[in-house]
């Protein structure tokens, strides 16, 4: 809430788009494989909730998510939430009802997994992602033409800070090279034995 919506604000503002392509990864939720995030469906959801409230043609398409039990749900949810439509939260009997044991419900709590991001480094970097946006060329009125570097059509490449715990700190980046990944989580969280089921 305090990052998203703000900062796609600001892009919809400056922008003005005719339409939104929304990539919905479902890599961000809690008890991804991959990400290392921690949100739960509805927050997830609320996304989609908040740019589908600028009432602009949206496209919304599925991407990451490597938890086959969530990414279902997710998107499951988000469709729902896209259309309008409530949905129950009781999962309803199906082929594959066992997948989404033992509580055969659409939303699952979030881990206890601690947030890493303190509240000064995610005001730091919104701040940073706004000033980009002042230095880019808002809403054209004519067809964007190639500019020259650092013009307000291309420009000037900023530093950003980039946070990647490392498995001390609770993730699963390596502390020698934040790129590399392991399954072993010091959260101690398991996976399921049909996570890699062919």
């Amino acid at each position: 809430q305090s990052v998203f919506k703000p900062i796609i604000a600001k892009v919809m503002e400056h922008f003005a788009p005719g339409a939104v392509v929304l990539q919905c990864g479902a890599d961000s939720l809690s008890g991804d494989r991959l990400g290392c995030f921690n949100l739960s469906v509805k927050g997830h959801a609320e996304c989609v909730s908040f740019v589908r409230s600028f009432n602009i043609p949206t496209l919304i398409l599925g991407g990451g998510g490597y938890t086959l039990r969530n990414v279902p749900r997710c998107w499951a949810y988000e469709t729902a939430v896209a259309v309008g439509e409530p949905v129950k939260d009781d999962m309803p009997f199906n082929d594959y009802y066992e997948y989404f044991g033992p509580d055969y419900s659409l939303h699952l709590p979030v881990s206890n997994m601690e947030n890493l991001n303190s509240k000064e480094y995610l005001n730091r970097t919104k701040e940073q992602l706004i000033d980009i946006l002042r230095e880019v060329e808002p809403v054209p009125g004519t067809q964007i033409q190639t500019g020259q570097v650092e013009s307000q059509l291309a420009p000037r490449g900023m530093n950003m800070e980039f946070d990647d715990p490392s498995m001390a700190d609770g993730g699963n980046a390596s502390a020698n090279n934040p790129d590399q990944r392991s399954d072993g989580r010091s959260d101690g969280r398991k996976e399921h034995p049909a996570e890699m089921a062919s």
